[in-house]
């Protein structure tokens, strides 16, 4: 959790607002299926789950590759989006841009 002591202008998190851990017992990267048993690291896993508890989405980057954090929250964004307003956000959404109503009658 020390990037949490880190500007995010200079690569670290900054002040959270959400929740973060750290799993010292590598006990959820086991149960999450991103712990590299040989070297016992995890790999870059990033796992959105909502106040319900629903997992709504995961990604699993190899080591040398980090996530992108501008995505994450639009993710964040789109998943709060969708529970409010009942409505589909396409790819590449962002705040502001138009959604699409969900109409299972009309899928073909």
């Amino acid at each position: 959790l020390a990037w949490t002591n880190v500007e995010r202008k200079k690569g670290g998190l900054g002040e959270m607002s959400i929740p973060i851990l750290a799993d010292k017992t590598k006990s959820i990267m086991k149960a999450y299926g991103v712990l590299k048993e040989d070297d016992g690291v995890a790999y870059r896993g990033l796992f959105i789950i909502d106040p319900e508890q629903r997992l709504r989405q995961i990604t699993i980057n190899d080591l040398p590759v980090g996530r992108n954090v501008d995505e994450t929250l639009r993710l964040v964004k789109a998943f709060q989006f969708v529970e409010k307003h009942g409505e589909v956000c396409p790819a590449n959404w962002k705040p502001g841009d138009k959604t699409m109503k969900a109409d299972p009658n009309k899928a073909h």
